[in-house]
C-alpha cells in the first residue's frame, strides 16, 4: 500500500477574515439606518394604493389607483413640469459653469488658488436660510420676483461652490500628458478642454449633474420665498399643500404624489450610472 505525499510548498494557506467587534457594530448600524429609510418608503407605497390610508404602515385590504388618478387630474403634471424646469436649468448652468471654473483651478498655478478653494468649500457649507432675506430684497429691487428662471439662477448660485469643488477633484485625475499630446496636435486651451478633458471627466460630470439635479428637484424654501405665483408651484410645495389648514392630511394623494415625484430621480440615476460605474481608467492612455 503506497502513501500519497504532498509537497508542503504546494499547500496554500487560506486565511479567513476575522470578525471584529467594530465591524459588527458598523454593519448593525448600517442595517438600522437602512431600515429607518425603508419604513417611510413602505408607508408611501402601501398608502398610495390603500382605499383608507392613515398614519400606520399596513397592507391594504382593498387596492385602488384612485389616488394616482386624483393627483394627475388635480394639477400634478404642472408641478412636475415646474420642478423639471427648475432642476433642468439649474443643472445645465451649474454643470457648465463648474466645468469652466474647475479647469483652470485644476491645471494652472493661479495666485491664491488654495485660498480660493477654501473659500469655495466654505461657501458650500453656508446655510441658505441666512441668504434668503438679502437675496429676496435684491430680487425685489431687480424685479426678478415670481419667475422660474430667476429662481433657478439662485439655485445655481447655491449649487456652484460644491459643484466646482467636485469637478476640480475629478479633473485632477485626468493625466496632464494627454493634454500635452493634444496641444502638440495644435489644440488650444478650449479645444483641449472640450475634446480631451471633458470626455474623460464624464463620470465626474455625471456625478455633479445628478447631485445638482437632486438638490434642485427637491428645493422647497427657495421657490417658496422667491416665487409666489400659484402657476409656478414646484413639486415640493405641492406636497406641502396636501396638508390642510387644520392639520388634515390627504394621506392617499400625498403618498401617490410623493411616489410619482421620486421616479424622475431614480430614472436619471439609472441612465447616468453607466458613466461612472466603472470609475476612471486611464492606465493605457499614457503608455507608449
Amino acid at each position: 500500500m503506497s502513501a500519497t505525499t504532498v509537497d508542503q510548498s504546494e499547500l496554500i494557506e487560506v486565511q479567513h477574515r476575522r470578525i471584529s467587534r467594530a465591524g459588527v457594530v458598523a454593519n448593525v448600524t448600517l442595517i438600522v439606518l437602512g431600515l429607518a429609510f425603508l419604513v417611510p418608503m413602505l408607508w408611501m407605497f402601501f398608502a398610495s394604493v390603500d382605499t383608507n390610508p392613515d398614519w400606520a404602515i399596513k397592507v391594504p385590504h382593498h387596492l385602488t389607483l384612485g389616488h394616482f388618478r386624483d393627483v394627475i387630474t388635480g394639477g400634478a403634471l404642472n408641478s412636475f413640469a415646474n420642478s423639471l424646469y427648475l432642476a433642468g436649468v439649474t443643472t445645465v448652468i451649474t454643470t457648465t459653469v463648474a466645468s469652466l471654473a474647475a479647469y483652470p483651478l485644476s491645471r494652472h498655478h493661479l495666485p491664491l488658488r488654495r485660498t480660493f478653494l477654501f473659500l469655495i468649500l466654505f461657501a458650500a457649507g453656508l446655510p441658505v436660510t441666512m441668504l434668503l432675506v438679502p437675496v429676496y430684497q435684491l430680487y425685489v429691487n431687480l424685479g426678478w420676483i415670481n419667475s422660474l428662471f430667476t429662481t433657478s439662477l439662485f439655485l445655481t448660485a447655491t449649487s456652484l461652490p460644491f459643484a466646482i469643488w467636485l469637478m476640480k477633484n475629478f479633473m485632477d485625475a485626468v493625466p496632464v500628458e494627454l493634454e500635452h499630446a493634444a496641444q502638440l496636435e495644435g489644440c488650444g486651451t478650449l479645444q483641449t478642454l472640450v475634446r480631451v478633458v471633458l470626455p474623460l471627466s464624464l463620470p465626474g460630470i455625471s456625478v455633479t449633474a445628478i447631485y445638482t439635479f437632486i438638490n434642485a428637484w427637491g428645493a422647497f424654501l427657495i421657490p417658496l420665498v422667491l416665487d409666489s405665483n400659484p402657476g409656478d408651484e414646484p413639486g415640493p410645495i405641492a406636497i406641502y399643500n396636501f396638508m390642510g389648514s387644520h392639520g388634515f392630511f390627504d394621506f392617499g394623494q400625498l403618498a401617490a404624489f410623493s411616489l410619482l415625484f421620486s421616479i424622475p430621480v431614480v430614472v436619471l440615476y439609472l441612465i447616468m450610472s453607466r458613466y461612472f460605474s466603472g470609475g476612471f481608467t486611464f492606465g493605457g492612455a499614457i503608455q507608449g
